[in-house]
């Protein structure tokens, strides 16, 4: 790593190369390392080292950003310049008020060094124990395991200055034979809490569990989603409208609706950077400080996430939620947590009498924005479920579902939580899920 001081030193060397009002630097490094293996062999191990430094210039109200991926001193005034010419031909932009101000950022532990230190021989030892589990059943297992250290860090000419190490490790698995497949991952900073055997051995379960699935007619069924479905949901929603620019442009499902009860009275969102379940970070792409913000509190709307452009312009101060400049979709929350509640997935089993469980989604994209209708297929493991059991293997469907609307009708929440790639979820019993073809 370059470490801190070299960093702020990038940071600064840029800052003083920006004659104009106001400007902001950002340097972001990665070292990101991964092993992918596919029909039970490694084919690919590769290791890359990047960097970014993006500047951000203000004039009046004019703003101008560029950025380069060297990291040297002269590079970073290079794209410093560059950003000051582009802030002096830019328009106008009323809305601007002010780059942020510096204000006290919290310590969080961001940094494993197990997953720093990570390296091919390990990787393949974890690859090597999943293909064993996989064999076992009868099956073969395909997908990654990767490993990232990576230096953050902002600068503003009001005082802003701001860095972190950061670390984080995923597992992608699927475990397949000719004629079903299981899915399992793990996500996390430290990667030596990954149990490699334990992700294969459910996912060769699930494998094994949907052989000779058969097809299942279309309609609206009472729906068991496991915490990798659930996830999808929750980052939907926030990209769709739990950030301040979509709630401001009236594209958001709470346009309108702030402090009404918009799903139900057992779901409670909110995003938090700071909490160690998650992939923590202490600040956010302006160097504000992360901070734990309810935004559904028992299915009544509370807020949204802001940043400084989106503060300014709703009278509101930022969350600590801006992504880096320019960006069309506003702040976003990237750290969602869902409320668990009481129920173990044998529980919610248990209570249908007749319904689907399903595993996780995959290719899901949006059909209406502020309706929050989406639509996706389900994939690698969905089973019928009737008079309490799971009784057969399905064979994969489309779903075509308001977010809201199956929000609305949670019947039971998960009491275990886990770390999926958009947020932290308990699984969820939704009373009604449409499914299209």
């Amino acid at each position: 790593m370059l470490g801190e001081a070299e960093c702020l030193g990038l940071l600064d060397a840029a800052l003083a190369a920006c004659e104009c009002d106001q400007a902001e630097v950002i340097l972001y490094r990665t070292n990101s390392a991964l092993t992918r293996f596919a029909e039970s062999r490694i084919h690919q191990n590769v290791s890359e080292l990047s960097g970014m430094i993006s500047v951000r210039a203000i004039l009046g109200k004019r703003v101008g950003c560029a950025r380069g991926n060297q990291l040297a001193v002269d590079d970073a005034r290079a794209v410093a310049r560059r950003a000051v010419d582009l802030a002096r031909v830019a328009a106008e932009d009323q809305a601007f008020v002010s780059l942020p101000s510096p204000r006290p950022i919290p310590t969080v532990q961001a940094y494993a060094e197990a997953t720093a230190s990570s390296n091919p021989e390990s990787r393949a030892e974890a690859a090597r124990e999943m293909v064993g589990v996989a064999a076992g059943h009868g099956c073969k297992a395909s997908g990654s395991l990767s490993a990232e250290t990576a230096e953050f860090g902002v600068a503003n000419s009001l005082g802003v200055r701001a860095y972190t190490p950061a670390t984080q490790a995923s597992l992608v698995l699927v475990v397949s034979d000719e004629d079903s497949s299981g899915y399992a991952e793990w996500r996390g900073m430290d990667i030596a809490l990954l149990d490699p055997r334990v992700a294969a051995e459910a996912a060769a379960e699930k494998c094994v569990a949907g052989r000779g699935a058969e097809s299942l007619p279309l309609g609206e069924y009472p729906v068991v989603l496991e915490p990798a479905a659930v996830g999808d949901l929750m980052m939907f929603l926030g990209y769709l409208g739990l950030g301040a620019l979509s709630l401001q442009e009236g594209r958001s499902f709470l346009s309108g609706r702030m402090g009404e009860k918009v799903l139900g009275e057992n779901v409670t969102i909110w995003d938090d950077a700071t909490d160690p379940r998650s992939l923590a970070a202490p600040f956010d792409w302006e160097g504000q400080p992360k901070r734990k913000v309810t935004l559904i509190e028992k299915g009544v709307a509370r807020t949204v996430v802001y940043d400084s452009y989106t503060a300014n312009r709703g009278g509101k101060e930022s969350t600590g939620h801006a992504l880096p400049a320019p960006n069309t979709v506003g702040p976003l929350p990237t750290n969602l947590f869902l409320a668990p509640g009481e129920a173990s997935l044998n529980d919610m089993i248990e209570s249908t009498k007749r319904g689907l469980l399903v595993t996780r989604f995959h290719y899901v994209n949006v059909i209406h924005e502020k309706e929050t209708i989406i639509t996706g297929m389900t994939r690698d493991g969905l089973f019928l479920i009737e008079h309490g059991r799971v009784k057969a293997p399905v064979k994969n469907l489309r779903f075509t579902q308001s977010i809201v609307e199956a929000l609305s009708n949670v019947e039971m929440v998960g009491r275990e939580g886990r770390l999926t790639e958009y947020a932290y979820v308990p699984a969820l019993k939704i009373g009604k899920f449409s499914f299209t073809s």
